[in-house]
């Protein structure tokens, strides 16, 4: 027996816009996390850094590698909802 979806599915227009914000987003989370490799790879040394509230660097940096990640989602979701509000609106119109 088959079931049928329990949403119905329209067509994504913003699906492309989505994609290539996705991406851009990626690689800007990317590269800061290359930055937390490089570090600890050649110099690890400076990643026993106190930096903050007797807390070492590596301890500071990976927390905000984490919170960063949270707020790139949270952009993501805010401009993405945006972004589908906004082409519906051109489509009523239409």
């Amino acid at each position: 027996m088959l079931h049928e979806p329990a949403a119905k599915r329209e067509k994504d227009n913003a699906s492309e816009w989505k994609a290539k914000l996705g991406i851009k987003l990626f690689w800007l989370y990317c590269i800061i996390y290359m930055g937390f490799v490089g570090i600890a790879v050649f110099a690890p040394s400076v990643m026993k850094t106190t930096v903050l509230a007797g807390t070492n660097l590596a301890i500071v940096y990976g927390l905000v590698l984490i919170i960063f990640a949270i707020i790139l989602g949270l952009i993501y979701n805010h401009a993405c909802t945006k972004k589908e509000n906004e082409l519906s609106k051109k489509e009523e119109a239409n």
